[in-house]
């Protein structure tokens, strides 16, 4: 006998050989049940599996950090094309401002938007608009298929606002009758 082969016992007993169950008392078959101290008995390790195990392993202790590495570069590349995109974005948004705010049509109408600035003989109206915007509806409800009845009288309110503005004294500038106002 070899070296190799005097320190090797008989081989475990297979699954397959056995048709992959085993026999229990009284002759039937149990499956699923493996004795783990025989196939564990089984297994023997010579020296050059034992130096591929520990290379394995060595292999996966210097790798796993140099690939979280990797991993953590990538993502901040990743990251960063994406602030250069919209970085270049911006950029483009901006030249396009710049070209409007050559056009002198352009520079017309936001003077007359932001600063009120007219043409000499036009007439300007300006449009106060005095609701507040918790009175603006955020969005117009649908129509109803269903007749309803209101809930407020809108004639009397018609009336009142009538009233209200048939009744109030207008501001007037001082008067240019000669006098001096008192004073």
């Amino acid at each position: 006998m070899t070296r190799e082969g005097a320190g090797r016992a008989a081989p475990a007993p297979s699954l397959r050989a056995s048709g992959g169950a085993s026999r229990g008392a009284g002759g039937t078959r149990t499956r699923g049940r493996v004795d783990v101290r025989e196939w564990a008995g089984g297994i023997r390790f010579s020296a050059f599996t034992g130096i591929m195990l520990g290379l394995v392993v060595l292999a996966v202790f210097v790798l796993v950090p140099t690939v979280g590495t990797y991993l953590g570069q990538r993502q901040q590349i990743a990251a960063l094309e994406n602030s250069v995109r919209v970085t270049t974005e911006q950029v483009a948004q901006l030249q396009q401002e710049k070209d409007r705010w050559a056009d002198p049509a352009y520079i017309a109408s936001q003077a007359r938007a932001r600063l009120y600035y007219f043409q000499p003989g036009e007439v300007v109206y300006l449009i106060d608009d005095d609701l507040p915007d918790t009175a603006i509806p955020p969005e117009q409800t649908a129509v109803s298929d269903e007749v309803e009845q209101t809930r407020v009288d809108w004639m009397s309110q018609l009336v009142r606002s009538v009233t209200g503005a048939g009744l109030t004294q207008t501001a007037t500038g001082p008067a240019e009758t000669g006098t001096a106002p008192a004073g």
